[in-house]
């Protein structure tokens, strides 16, 4: 998670909401890593985890992330959570709960919906405090 706040920090720095994901191989390493990237590029899909997914599965050389955790600083949305069951990823790890758009749980719980092909594990609320502190002081000072 430690890693996800760096990229969250990269993405404030960009002007764009703070949040962070990293992708880990099976065993483990740093598969790949991106931070919100909407207003930097003008692309509404560019989310955290997004982009650490399209990353991971270039690394690997195809889409399904069989194996991989992804970790992210905020409970992903629905776009998020459709691409991560998409790609197949193992486990999905996330900081601060998000009650107004969380598809892990929160508000919607895509990511372990029965109808869906493939429901991967999902791990709440890892360092919340942190990942959430960053959140509101975002938004405190827009």
């Amino acid at each position: 998670m430690r890693l996800a706040l760096d990229e969250a920090a990269l993405a404030l720095r960009g002007g764009d909401v703070p949040v962070g994901a990293v992708v880990l191989a099976p065993d483990g390493t740093l598969l790949a890593a991106g931070h919100n990237e909407r207003e930097a590029t003008g692309d509404p899909t560019a989310h955290a985890e997004v982009l650490a997914i399209r990353r991971a599965a270039a690394r690997l050389g195809q889409w399904r992330l069989t194996g991989c955790t992804l970790v992210v600083t905020l409970e992903p949305c629905t776009m998020c959570a459709g691409a991560l069951v998409q790609s197949r990823v193992d486990r999905v790890v996330y900081g601060a709960r998000d009650d107004k758009a969380g598809a892990a749980g929160s508000l919607w719980d895509v990511v372990r919906d029965r109808r869906l092909n493939h429901r991967p594990e999902v791990v709440g609320e890892v360092l919340a405090e942190d990942c959430a502190r960053v959140l509101t002081d975002f938004f405190r000072d827009r």
